[in-house]
């Protein structure tokens, strides 16, 4: 009898400790950044490093532009993270950003579009999800 109750005692533990474990798990998505990176003269800048800095962390994540000046850089985010703030830095310049999206939405893609004219920045957070999906080939899915 005693052995029973053991029995039953570590099971009930270990139900506790995995289900405890379970609630704590974090989804996390993907939060990509992408743009164009030109000169002055509206040029493409091919091979130009871009960094992504989550100013909370200080984590950054890199990127570099291909011959047409585009780039894309992707981080994780949970859907805590809207509302945080970011850097993006190319070349001696930099903006921040603030993280923004629905968390209700998990089919769109979360993100935004930021293109280097010169040294100025300019957000186009509507053009994103038209933005990725003809880049990646899935119009139309």
């Amino acid at each position: 009898m005693k052995r029973a109750l053991l029995a039953l005692a570590i099971a009930c533990s270990l139900v506790a400790v995995t289900t405890a474990a379970d609630a704590e798990h974090e989804v996390y998505y993907r939060y990509t950044v992408l743009g164009y990176v030109k000169d002055a003269k509206g040029r493409p800048i091919r091979g130009r490093e871009v960094m992504l800095v989550r100013d909370k962390t200080g984590f950054s994540y890199l990127g570099e532009t291909d011959a047409k000046g585009l780039y894309i850089v992707v981080m994780r985010l949970g859907d805590e993270s809207a509302g945080e703030r970011l850097t993006l830095r190319s070349g001696g310049a930099a903006t921040g950003i603030v993280v923004q999206f629905d968390v209700a939405n998990r089919r769109e893609e979360r993100g935004t579009r930021i293109d280097v004219e010169g040294t100025r920045f300019v957000e186009r957070s509507a053009w994103f999800p038209s933005t990725l999906a003809l880049y990646l080939g899935a119009a139309g899915r």
